[in-house]
């Protein structure tokens, strides 16, 4: 494999990242609007009410803004693989491809195609016909959204594949256990959720912000209620699928979970505190200012009271043997690939899967190559590549805890805003209706950090204990990464500015249909870019 440019495996990190952060800015709204979309669509059908239909109509208008602008940032998103990727596109493009197409023909199409009939299909469909056409579309994104972890899964924990000292790729093995990747499956669900939390606040916040104003009454009210109960299930929801993913994270992925809790030596069961803040120190391996609450460790991560949790400095201990094996495994390959004797190709079975360790020692190895450490400088490489199979740990700490508090925080504020609505004393609470309002992009920050603790937290890997992601890369020169860095952020900056834009210009305007609500004084205007409420 070509040693690439350590600059140019940088800025290939950084450029994906923010693609994705970007993309991911759209997709929860996407996943939790349609379902609430379907939820009010229902209400309509069954009670033939005027209000739940323009309910439908409004909101769906709002989803299809963001729809179309989340679909611009994702196919631009896929294309990097090829382009920025290419290394682990060769290594593992079976298994990763694979998902990616059932995604975009069974899911994107189908989500394409029948959002044009939701859009323009009240007047030419049935009222059954046409719920069905809006479940359709929420059926379709939320594939959309599976068939897309399912290939993220395989990053995590590769399932399904083998390794070919024939082709040096993954393998594709078993389509079952491609799609059951229990990864997958807990991932799907969790970010899926997450995205209907997304959804609630953000209907929850706009209504709010009609109230404060005095404006779309009924119709604010219901859409609040319906907001803030369909916004506590998913809460609690998406907390409770946290820790099946947490617990997931315990078997299968020690250095993320060591990370994610700050824990750099193995921890001390059932008294080992659950940090609740800390700076941790990546070049000391050492916390800083810990504040923990002891005794809630252990049972969160292990659902036990007496089995510990591995720490960082025995991990990477445990790594060490495995860094030896690999080293021998990467030689006895590229031996194989001169010779192709049954010799080598037996030494590289016997020690195949810490291949990916000896690949990570490259970057210490004289001259980049394992093959060629003299047997006294074994030791030294061996050393000097333990510290790498760690993640960031401030980041991955640090992104799960904001990630944390912000879960906990919707909760209340769903379940006050939930027991109020339900009470009729929402406009008497102003300051709710206020942190309503201005909670609106928290969801969105939170699924943000939530992904930047799954995909930091797999480093140094692109596929777990296989591919290292310095050699993942595509052999670019920096100038051609700048360029293209510098396009990324300009035109998804323009995608941001618009989709804010036409947010904040219909989201004022409100629905269509007042006639329903009683004539109530005009409220003073407020900027589309300053929704703080004035007084009346």
């Amino acid at each position: 494999m070509e040693f690439i440019n350590p600059d140019v495996v940088d800025l290939s990190r950084f450029q994906f990242a923010l693609t994705a952060l970007y993309h991911f800015m759209f997709v929860p709204l996407t996943l939790g609007l349609t379902f609430m979309l379907a939820a009010m669509e229902t209400v309509y059908v069954v009670t033939g009410r005027q209000i739940y239909k323009d309910m439908t109509q409004f909101w769906g208008k709002l989803f299809g803004i963001n729809f179309a602008i989340g679909v611009a940032t994702g196919i631009t998103m896929e294309f990097e693989f090829g382009t920025n990727w290419s290394m682990y596109s060769h290594f593992f493009g079976d298994m990763f491809g694979t998902p990616l197409a059932i995604e975009g023909l069974m899911a994107f199409f189908m989500e394409s195609t029948f959002v044009g009939l939701m859009f323009f299909g009240w007047d030419r469909l049935s009222k059954q016909a046409h719920l069905a056409v809006t479940y359709l579309v929420a059926l379709g994104s939320n594939l959309s959204a599976l068939w897309i972890l399912i290939a993220n899964a395989g990053m995590n924990m590769p399932e399904g594949a083998h390794f070919d000292p024939e082709t040096m790729r993954m393998q594709f093995e078993s389509f079952v256990d491609l799609v059951f990747n229990p990864d997958a499956q807990a991932k799907f669900v969790h970010t899926s959720v997450a995205g209907y939390v997304s959804a609630a606040m953000f209907v929850m916040g706009i209504s709010a912000f009609y109230l404060l104003r005095g404006q779309h009454r009924q119709f604010a009210a219901r859409s609040f209620r319906m907001a803030a109960l369909f916004g506590i299930i998913s809460t609690v929801a998406v907390i409770t699928l946290g820790d099946v993913l947490g617990r997931l994270d315990y078997e299968k992925q020690p250095t993320k979970i060591a990370a994610i809790e700050g824990l750099w030596h193995t921890s001390n069961p059932p008294f080992e505190p659950w940090i609740v803040a800390a700076l941790p120190d990546d070049a000391r391996q050492e916390n800083h200012y810990e504040i923990g609450v002891p005794l809630v460790l252990t049972p969160l991560i292990t659902h036990t009271f007496d089995q510990p949790i591995t720490g960082m400095h025995e991990l990477e201990d445990e790594a060490g043997p495995r860094i030896r094996s690999g080293i021998d495994a990467v030689a006895a390959l590229r031996r194989y690939g001169v010779t192709h004797s049954s010799t080598d190709l037996a030494q590289f079975t016997a020690h195949e899967q810490d291949m990916g360790y000896g690949l990570l020692a490259i970057r210490h190895a004289p001259g980049q190559d394992v093959t060629a450490i003299p047997a006294d400088q074994i030791d030294d490489v061996v050393k000097a590549t333990q510290p790498d199979i760690l993640p960031n740990v401030f980041v991955t700490f640090w992104s799960f805890r904001l990630m944390v508090f912000l879960s906990l925080w919707f909760f209340a504020l769903f379940a006050i805003s939930a027991y109020l609505s339900l009470k009729r004393r929402l406009e008497r609470s102003r300051l709710l209706l206020k942190l309503c309002m201005w909670s609106i992009p928290l969801p969105i920050l939170a699924t943000e950090f939530g992904w930047i603790t799954a995909e930091a937290g797999r480093q140094p890997w692109t596929v777990f204990g296989w591919l290292p992601t310095f050699l993942s890369a595509s052999s670019h020169g920096v100038s051609y990464m700048v360029f293209s860095l510098v396009g990324f952020v300009l035109l998804y900056s323009v995608f941001i500015a618009a989709e804010l834009y036409l947010m904040f210009k219909f989201a004022r305007l409100g629905p269509d249909h007042d006639s329903m609500e009683p004539h109530t004084p005009a409220a003073p205007r407020v900027s589309a870019f300053d929704m703080r409420p004035m007084a009346s």
